[in-house]
Order: C-alpha cells, then sequence, then structure tokens
C-alpha cells in the first residue's frame, strides 16, 4: 500500500472579508480568498515583476468562527490544510473549484494589531503574538 500526503501551506493577505454560512444543528462554514505574491527581476528588462496566485480557503465550525470575529481584508496570515478539489453541474455544465481547507492557521498581522500595538494571544493556538506595531510588508504593497 502507498502512502500519500496532501497537504498546503500558505503565507498571504486575505483578499476579501470571512464570509460565513450557519447550518442547522450549530455547523458553520467560512470562506476567503488569500493572496500569494511571487516577485523576480526580467532579466532582460530589469523590470521587477510581481505575480500574484489567489487561494480559495475554507474554514469550519470553530476555527471559522475565530476567523470571522479577528480577520479583515488585508490581513497577514498563515493556513495550513489539504488541497480539494469540488465538482457540480450549474445550467447543465459541470463547474470545478479547487480550496484549500484549513486545518490550522495563525494571524500573522491583523488590522486591529496594528492599529494597537500590544501583545495578542493568538486565537488558533493560544501561543503569545508580540506585535510593535511594525508591518514588514506595506499595505500599499498589496494586489487589492
Amino acid at each position: 500500500m502507498a502512502n500519500s500526503l496532501n497537504k498546503a501551506m500558505l503565507i498571504g493577505h486575505l483578499g476579501d472579508e470571512v464570509k460565513m454560512h450557519y447550518f442547522e444543528g450549530g455547523n458553520s462554514i467560512g470562506r476567503f480568498p488569500v493572496a500569494t505574491n511571487e516577485s523576480y527581476t526580467n532579466k532582460q528588462t530589469g523590470e521587477r515583476i510581481t505575480t500574484t496566485e489567489w487561494h480559495n480557503v475554507v474554514v469550519r465550525n470553530k476555527l471559522a468562527e475565530i476567523c470571522e470575529k479577528y480577520l479583515s481584508k488585508g490581513d497577514r496570515i498563515y493556513v495550513e490544510g489539504r488541497i480539494k478539489t469540488r465538482q457540480w453541474e450549474q445550467d447543465g455544465i459541470k463547474r470545478y473549484t479547487t480550496e484549500i481547507q484549513a486545518t490550522e492557521m495563525n494571524f500573522l498581522t491583523t488590522k486591529k494589531d496594528l492599529k494597537n500595538p500590544t501583545t495578542h494571544t493568538n486565537p488558533s493556538t493560544d501561543e503569545p503574538i508580540q506585535n510593535n506595531g511594525n508591518n514588514e510588508n506595506n499595505s500599499d504593497d498589496l494586489p487589492f
């Protein structure tokens, strides 16, 4: 029997607010896009090129509620999970989407942290986060 691994790890910025959906029985699901950037210099022109890849992230239940409470568009996060492709039919056409189903998450910076420099506890790990208000990534560099 062959072993396999399906694991995705991203560090990026939220492209939108967390969109929540609640189900009967108390379950919930949250969805949000995460942008990751790659930069390189064009050797012929010397121009700095940045490309952005968008990832659809899905969180469930307690993790979804934590994300809804603490995250905002532009926040920098680390997401770990597995890649899942879903398909459905709409108007007779098969549609597909690929998502990252998050199992772990760390909030690297949030807009709330940048406005109020202090030590916070990461709600997904209960570990202290020290944020002195200095953000390495200027929000003007974000692709949104």
